[in-house]
């Protein structure tokens, strides 16, 4: 395969030349570029676009970083994702993490290495401090979804806390009294978050916050099975549920049918991220919407902010959220 030299020496050129006119930016006489386009069309030659770019300081290529694509909230946000970034004319790269802290510090290096020029990072396991660690010093990383602690770097968040608020607000304005919170790792922002507006709207109630009806564990639809299983023994079982994700809740009902029940007969649900199955299921999720197409155009918006050295770049943006009413939430059934 013939190389930029060999184009060079074919035209009676230097290698500098050539590479500044592939590059664009010089301006030659017509007939030496004649004589480079000629050279190039003799020996079939085919720049390596990479290196081309690398050369004048940048790969033009995004990385999302994302911990999960099983889960269709992050495959809707990639997409987003890939469609702005492209309108900016970069090209976007998946980098999946399983949540496992080598391949997160892994993609973090492709910085260093001008792999890609700026990463959207997302991830849902709790940091010890050692991803906090690897943040420090990168100035085109933009968060998501979930927070780092310690970590300085821009962040594109949900309005996490008014979603808790509104799908308590909603259960209780349908009758509940008995509402039970099941959530990811306790550790998690967006968990706390949810939690602490859905205690709130309890206690402006008048509810009584019982905390053997609030469970944390993993954001899978497996803890949404095991953690029916603990609240349907409680003395006095919740009457309704909200869910932290709506993968959470998809275990819910998975739970509820393996016992002959059903929702909302036997237990009213909300879910959290308004995905894409979620009106597709039985029964049609009432949730709260958090547009993953926004949480994935915003953060693309934010990173080209950082490569444009653009001032004011708020250190946090939250996106607003929304009730959406299905068929999950109905008032309580009450027992003769």
């Amino acid at each position: 395969m013939a190389n930029l030299s060999d184009v060079a020496k074919r035209a009676g050129l230097s290698k500098a030349t050539v590479s500044r006119y592939l590059n664009k930016s010089i301006v030659l006489p017509q007939p030496t570029v004649a004589r480079i386009e000629d050279a190039i069309k003799a020996l079939n030659y085919r720049a390596n676009s990479l290196a081309r770019r690398l050369s004048m300081g940048g790969s033009e290529t995004i990385g999302l970083v994302l911990p999960d694509i099983a889960n269709p909230f992050f495959a809707e946000l990639a997409d987003a994702a890939e469609e702005a970034a492209s309108e900016h004319k970069y090209s976007l790269v998946l980098c999946v993490t399983r949540n496992n802290l080598e391949k997160e510090s892994q993609f973090i290096r492709w910085l260093d290495t001008r792999q890609v020029d700026g990463l959207l990072f997302t991830t849902n396991r709790p940091d010890n401090g050692q991803l906090c660690e690897q943040l420090k010093g990168q100035r085109h990383v933009v968060l998501l979804d979930e927070d780092v602690p310690g970590s300085t770097v821009p962040k594109v968040f949900s309005d996490n806390v008014h979603g808790g608020a509104l799908a308590a607000e909603h259960l209780i304005a349908a009758g509940h009294q008995r509402i039970a919170f099941v959530g990811g790792p306790d550790e998690l922002m967006s968990v706390r978050e949810r939690h602490q507006g859905f205690r709130q709207a309890l206690l402006n109630a008048g509810l009584p916050y019982d905390p053997d009806r609030v469970l944390y564990g993993e954001y899978s639809r497996n803890f949404g099975r095991l953690a029916l299983d603990t609240l349907l023994k409680l003395p006095q079982p919740p009457t309704a549920i909200f869910a932290a994700s709506d993968y959470l809740a998809l275990g819910l009902l998975d739970g509820l049918r393996q016992r002959g029940l059903s929702s909302p007969q036997a237990l009213s649900l909300v879910g959290f991220d308004d995905a894409i199955y979620s009106d597709l299921i039985t029964p049609r999720l009432s949730t709260i919407r958090q547009s993953a197409r926004e949480l994935g155009r915003a953060a693309v918006e934010t990173l080209i902010k950082l490569f444009n050295n653009q001032p004011d770049i708020p250190p946090v943006t939250r996106i607003p959220v929304e009730w959406i009413a299905r068929d999950s939430v109905a008032p309580p059934a009450k027992h003769p």
